[in-house]
């Protein structure tokens, strides 16, 4: 149960899916195509060809008459409907289902998938209210971590490690932990980060720090496993970073990050590229730091406002009873 089987997986936005372009995911060690058809419709199957192996993620999309569309095999042009059915060369009837379906939670433009396990949990409609209140401005760092899931989500709940992970990005000179609410699979953090005090020309060489405020101001909502939520505030308005995490193997880790905001500052939108990049660089820095661990050393001290990965690893003891 390491990689927490029935919880619900966020595996992509709509945004992240052009229309008749195959897309791959990967969840619990099995790897999958979806593809979405002009009319919004979504499927799910195996990425594995029947016939010889081809990754159907490397083919593309053929539109059909009705305005559907089939994922095409890249090796033989075999095609194959959202049933994952097929017509074999020479004939002209249909066969079964030749491919594993991947069963798809559609909430508005959020892809969940519970990976073919029971549910243990529910799908959390906290994204789909969030989308009502801000504008959705993109998607960014969508990456592949080497990296348990465990291990990927202490580091996402550990409230001291951005004086040392995200020192030259941030340069924040403190923590200053406020409370940490504990609701069983949800919790809330809130803690303030003061950062060192730059001149404007100092943020002229690095645009980027033109949206981080001289004090960061967390409110984190945490929905166990999947989902971090950071709401706060920069010289461009609010924003709700919403950190997503899908175990794509026992040892390999997908992270990426949906960014919303609520614009009060006319020049939001020149920026909104740099909100994009900032959350690529800090996504890069965490998984950077996560090679260089050793991952089976012995915890011999504590530091103070652990409270984030208590939770994370008492949730994981109560999943695998």
């Amino acid at each position: 149960m390491s990689m927490l089987e029935g919880a619900p997986w966020l595996i992509a936005h709509r945004s992240m899916l052009p229309v008749n372009q195959p897309f791959k995911v990967s969840l619990y060690g099995k790897d999958y195509v979806i593809w979405q058809d002009k009319s919004g419709q979504i499927s799910g199957l195996s990425n594995v060809c029947p016939h010889m192996g081809a990754m159907l993620s490397e083919g593309w999309c053929n539109i059909q008459a009705d305005g559907s569309s089939n994922v095409v095999c890249p090796f033989h042009a075999l095609e194959f409907d959202h049933h994952g059915c097929t017509i074999l060369p020479g004939t002209n009837k249909k066969t079964l289902p030749q491919l594993e379906s991947l069963e798809l939670i559609i909430q508005s433009d959020f892809i969940w998938s519970y990976g073919g396990y029971e549910p243990r949990i529910p799908v959390p409609n906290v994204l789909a209210e969030i989308a009502q209140e801000y504008e959705f401005i993109g998607a960014t760092a969508d990456t592949t971590v080497e990296t348990d899931l465990r291990s990927m989500l202490l580091i996402m709940h550990d409230y001291n490690h951005q004086n040392g992970t995200h020192r030259d990005l941030f340069e924040i000179t403190e923590v200053r932990f406020k409370k940490f609410i504990d609701n069983g699979y949800h919790s809330a953090a809130f803690y303030d980060m003061p950062t060192a005090p730059k001149t404007f020309w100092q943020k002229l060489k690095q645009p980027k720090q033109f949206i981080v405020p001289d004090v960061i101001e967390a409110h984190l909502e945490n929905f166990f496993p999947s989902l971090v939520v950071l709401y706060g505030k920069s010289p461009l308005g609010k924003i709700a970073q919403c950190n997503l995490f899908v175990p794509e193997s026992p040892t390999k880790t997908r992270v990426y990050v949906l960014l919303f905001g609520e614009a009060t500052n006319p020049l939001s939108k020149l920026l909104k590229n740099q909100l994009l990049g900032l959350n690529q660089v800090v996504v890069e820095q965490d998984s950077d730091i996560l090679s260089k661990i050793y991952a089976d050393a012995p915890k011999k001290i504590r530091l103070n406002n652990e409270v984030g990965m208590d939770w994370i690893d008492r949730n994981f003891a109560n999943w695998q009873r």
